[in-house]
């Protein structure tokens, strides 16, 4: 009984100690990715170089963060984000006439750690230590769903059961998040921040591209899915004979020696668990004076 009750004190007081320590809310921002479509007149570039700013959309979700050391906090976060390409819209003969589109909505998860590198725990200098500010660097792990889909003949189809390049992907896969935010705490309560996170993920088919055209699959349905060269102008054959050709049964249709990522900005706002203290309580003090303090609740560190 004795042990029970110890037990149920200690678990109760690492309770309310651990509540200043979180703080859960909700960000939004945009995103894009990087990938086989994309680009201006050369071929593909690494990094940010191939990303067509146009194409930028939206993301928005939710987190719960945890302060576990002075300069070490765990957040977890799920999001839904989408991401868009066009080849339309690259000046690169190739992809011009490769002539794809898609979207994706993708629902992501992530587990990160955040090392805070910059720290000011009393902004303006009031020596009330009621605003803060902090950067941090983070990475972790993470898992998403996405869906490619494309538009054709009026409507979007999803393309993942289809195997387009004759090769069987998942919807489900990892990532790895990582990258760079800020913010502060106001009134030990409110944090606003900003963050920017890129994901490399080990698939090549956010947008439904990696290697090669398949063999003819006859039906015509997926011969214009698939080989969109088709929709085209024609006369343009005549003048680039050698690059419409070229996309055709078999040949090449995206670069598979890299995967896919995509990136997000986002601003977020979050709330800070305020816990209580004993530290107040006096027993020399007035029954009422007790019982006023009590039932006070004093805002925890930030």
């Amino acid at each position: 009984m004795k042990r029970g009750l110890l037990l149920a004190f200690l678990l109760t007081s690492a309770i309310a100690q651990a509540q200043w320590r979180w703080d859960f809310g909700g960000q939004m921002g945009v995103s894009n990715y990087l990938g086989d479509i994309g680009g201006k007149d050369k071929d593909r570039r690494d990094f940010i170089a191939d990303m067509k700013l146009s194409k930028t959309r939206w993301n928005f979700g939710g987190f719960a963060r945890y302060k576990w050391l002075p300069k070490i906090s765990f957040k977890a976060g799920l999001e839904y984000l989408r991401i868009e390409g066009n080849d339309a819209l690259s000046t690169n003969l190739g992809r011009m006439f490769r002539n794809f589109n898609f979207r994706n909505d993708i629902y992501d998860f992530s587990l990160t750690a955040e090392y805070f590198f910059y720290e000011n725990n009393d902004l303006g200098g009031t020596y009330r230590y009621r605003h803060n500010f902090r950067c941090y660097v983070f990475a972790g792990g993470g898992a998403f769903y996405s869906n490619p889909k494309t538009f054709y003949r009026g409507q979007w189809v999803a393309l993942q059961p289809y195997a387009t390049e004759g090769v069987s992907y998942h919807k489900f896969n990892l990532s790895v998040p990582m990258g760079i935010g800020f913010y502060f705490t106001i009134n030990k309560m409110h944090r606003l921040g900003f963050e920017m996170n890129y994901r490399k993920t080990f698939t090549d088919y956010l947008d439904d591209i990696s290697g090669n055209y398949p063999s003819d699959p006859g039906n015509d349905y997926e011969r214009g899915l698939v080989l969109r060269t088709l929709e085209i102008d024609p006369t343009l054959a005549s003048e680039y004979p050698g690059v419409y050709n070229s996309h055709t049964w078999g040949q090449k249709r995206g670069d598979k020696t890299n995967k896919d990522s995509y990136m997000t900005m986002a601003f977020s706002y979050s709330y800070v668990i305020r816990g209580k203290s004993s530290f107040y309580r006096n027993k020399n003090t007035s029954f009422f004076t007790k019982k006023y303090r009590r039932g006070r609740k004093i805002r925890a560190k930030f």
